[in-house]
């Protein structure tokens, strides 16, 4: 089924672009012809060539593309190890700043780390001071967040709503956020918003 020609030659340059089922026993296969498939050719010749020119014309493109996403596997590990030895040393300075307040652990902090290390650090440090109580601000290149953590029981005996709090502060960082009643974060880009985003964030505790 689909476009006849009268004579195979009459397509020239032929390029499958793809291919799948489209009801049982029956496959449909989509291509381009011609000049079509010529500038198609053409294309992807001038995007190899911008390629070849960025890796200094090797003699084996593939083998360097192959090279530099190897490369770049190890380095991606070696950042997340970083980033883990980092956090576990930010997490034993912090260990040393909570407070013990009536009825609960409480930490505030304002931090140079990613978002997901310092979801990371709330939970650790909620497993290891009963009925604990963090917020905390953070940044990384040109993004912040506010991130709050409740106990549960306390979430309940107290009525404080983690997701609800954050929503509340999202503003003064220029962001947006939620989360649940026990742990909710807000991303932003106003880092310089943090410190009243966690003061309002506090107050909402009282």
């Amino acid at each position: 089924g689909g476009i006849h020609v009268k004579n195979t030659a009459d397509i020239w340059q032929f390029k499958i672009i793809s291919e799948g089922a489209v009801a049982a026993g029956i496959r449909r296969i989509e291509a381009i012809t011609s000049i079509k498939a010529e500038a198609y050719f053409e294309q992807k010749a001038s995007t190899l060539d911008e390629i070849a020119l960025a890796f200094k014309n090797p003699k084996d493109i593939v083998k360097s593309v192959d090279d530099l996403i190897q490369k770049n596997s190890l380095l991606q590990k070696q950042i997340e190890q970083f980033k883990k030895e980092q956090a576990r040393l930010v997490k034993a300075e912090l260990k040393a700043k909570v407070e013990q307040k009536e009825g609960y652990s409480y930490l505030e902090a304002e931090l140079n780390l990613d978002a997901g290390s310092v979801k990371d650090i709330l939970f650790q440090l909620k497993s290891e001071f009963p009925n604990f109580v963090g917020i905390i601000g953070s940044k990384e290149d040109d993004k912040c967040a506010v991130s709050v953590i409740i106990d549960e029981e306390l979430s309940k005996a107290k009525n404080w709503n983690a997701g609800a709090i954050v929503k509340a502060v999202a503003q003064h960082i220029q962001g947006g956020g939620g989360g649940q009643a026990f742990y909710a974060t807000a991303g932003g880009k106003n880092p310089n918003g943090i410190q009243k985003a966690i003061l309002e964030a506090k107050n909402l505790l009282d």
